[in-house]
């Protein structure tokens, strides 16, 4: 891994990844605490100190440099995590070795040597989601491997440790919204219509299933907006329908100060995990926001808030499930799928919303 010198390090950026306790950029930088004294891994869970109180650095041993300890619970010095963090380890390989047998918790407990208490809280704040939700979640992952390679239905379902084809039809729908047999040729047949439109905000592409709106994205170009659709969903049939006002009507009226709020139906296509942040999202009041610790509390799952930052980068669905109402914990608006400028601009544009209904 290349060095990284603190010139290099975006403050801002490096303080969301420090809130989100993002994993990720572990060993990439270091944060220090001037009231302790101590300097720690973005992901570390201790409790998040004042920002006014911490400075960045790109390696381990310029914080020592500076006179920092290293922290006793994250370990930054440590190629290999801390004891829980390699425990977890030994937990997700434990779960890939039977992925095909019925795992409970004191068996992952009694192998890896950790509480069933403390596994399962450990196990959710490094993952977001429970050891089950990721045997599930592995299954899944295997199971659309042989589908894609060209292996029938039946045998997918056998190989992928499922106990019933009802079983895999269920954790498919759930996860990606199509069948096996629509997963197996790659989403062929399946239909998504959508329509675009100039707005101030930029070009809005809105497209829907039979469910409800599956994608919605704001771009400066239509080229730009149906180039993203047609990544996301390569082998649907895709059909342009302007005159569906039914779905782009509403995202309009919301855009352009007509209609105090935005209330339709979505098509999500995520885990059980990121289809209950993004529900919560979509329950932040027009005009307000919230920081990912708190979004994170509000779904009972506090400490989560790496997890919940991850699935706010996994929404497609802008404005509708509306990732740009999460912001740091400093105030600042932070970062946007669809540009940072348009996130502010449309905070400002909410705020208004909300004044001129108050």
């Amino acid at each position: 891994m290349r060095e990284t010198s603190v010139q290099d390090i975006d403050r801002d950026d490096a303080w969301d990844r420090v809130v989100a306790r993002d994993r990720s950029f572990d060993g990439v930088f270091y944060y220090a605490v001037r009231t302790t004294g101590i300097f720690c891994r973005p992901s570390c869970p201790s409790r998040r100190p004042r920002r006014t109180n911490v400075e960045f650095f790109g390696s381990a041993e310029a914080a020592e440099g500076a006179g920092y300890r290293a922290c006793h619970r994250c370990h930054p010095k440590s190629e290999t995590g801390t004891p829980t963090e390699r425990r977890l380890r030994r937990t997700l390989d434990y779960i890939d070795a039977h992925r095909d047998e019925r795992i409970t918790l004191r068996d992952l407990s009694r192998a890896v040597g950790l509480s069933p208490f403390h596994l399962q809280r450990s196990f959710k704040e490094l993952l977001g989601m429970s050891p089950r939700e990721y045997q599930d979640a592995r299954r899944l992952e295997a199971m659309k491997g042989e589908l894609k390679s060209g292996t029938g239905v039946g045998r997918a379902v056998w190989e992928a440790g499922y106990g019933s084809t009802r079983g895999a039809y269920e954790s498919v729908s759930d996860g990606v919204g199509m069948t096996p047999g629509e997963y197996r040729r790659g989403g062929r047949g399946l239909s998504i219509r959508y329509a675009v439109h100039d707005t101030r905000f930029g070009w809005l592409l809105v497209a829907w299933t039979a469910r409800g709106v599956c994608a919605v994205s704001l771009g400066a170009s239509e080229e730009e907006v149906i180039g993203e659709l047609r990544d996301e969903f390569s082998a649907a049939r895709l059909e342009r329908d302007q005159a569906a006002g039914r779905w782009l009507d509403p995202f309009l009226s919301y855009l352009e100060g007509r209609s105090p709020g935005l209330a339709v139906p979505v098509d999500t296509r995520g885990t059980a995990f990121q289809r209950r942040v993004w529900q919560a999202l979509r329950r932040i009041p027009v005009g307000e926001v919230r920081t990912y610790g708190a979004v994170a509390a509000s779904i009972g799952r506090p400490g989560s808030a790496r997890a919940v930052a991850q699935a706010c980068a996994a929404n497609r669905i802008a404005l509708a499930v509306p990732c740009h109402r999460v912001v740091r914990s400093d105030g600042s608006t932070g970062g946007y799928r669809w540009d940072a400028n348009r996130k502010r601009r449309l905070l400002e544009h909410e705020r208004s919303l909300r004044e001129e209904n108050a």
